[in-house]
């Protein structure tokens, strides 16, 4: 199997509790599950209306907040914005809006009108969204496309430590719409790829990328 971000071999490795086949490529630090794992936008939809996301919860809205304090500090005004599978909500593409960032918001499921097919933007937010992608690499270089010319993309995923027993353990691979998984390494590996440079990183779970032309 090749790796879907550097197309480096990567090594099999199995979880025999659940028998999940998982791939780990060890040049990039990315990990995908098998194929045959992978979740329909129907399996996805019925697992993603599980969720109890409020707009009117403060918790809910502490959470983009804590997002959109991470990245704002450290760009220029935009003044455009996407907010690329936003789920059921356009909660972030509001608190980016009162923030001064008019802002569009898609989702293959809830809100699947391609509103930025024609249009660039300064700022691109992902909130969640990567690690349930069947096409990285492919929706890495869309996004790119659609940014203008020092434009940000900052994405949300929860990074894999390249470790082999803790990721066994970690609990955030076992939501079964979750099938790919992103070390910090393999995030600035797409950055490289598509002339990115990396601004700013949490070390957990946030990454800031500008575009270098």
């Amino acid at each position: 199997m090749k790796c879907l971000i550097c197309d480096k071999e990567c090594e099999r490795f199995e979880d025999t509790r659940w028998r999940i086949e998982y791939y780990e490529c060890y040049s990039c630090g990315f990990v995908m599950k098998s194929t045959k794992n992978f979740s329909s936008f129907s399996e996805q939809k019925q697992r993603y209306d599980l969720h109890n996301n409020n707009q009117e919860s403060e918790g809910y809205r502490a959470y983009f907040e804590r997002f959109v304090n991470f990245l704002l500090p450290h760009i220029n005004q935009p003044q455009n914005a996407l907010d690329f599978g936003c789920g059921a909500s356009s909660l972030l593409a509001q608190i980016l809006t009162h923030n001064q960032i008019p802002t569009d918001f898609y989702d293959p499921i809830y809100h699947p009108k391609e509103v930025y097919k024609e249009k660039k933007y300064d700022l691109i937010v992902s909130v969640e969204v990567f690690e349930h992608l069947h096409t990285p690499k492919e929706i890495f270089k869309m996004l790119v496309d659609h940014l203008n010319p020092k434009g940000y993309l900052a994405i949300q995923t929860a990074f894999y430590a390249e470790d082999r027993e803790r990721f066994l353990n970690w609990h955030y691979r076992l939501d079964p719409t979750h099938v790919l998984f992103f070390s910090l390494k393999s995030l600035e590996k797409l950055a490289d790829i598509f002339n990115m440079r990396v601004i700013k990183n949490d070390a957990k779970q946030m990454i800031l990328m500008q575009k270098i032309n």
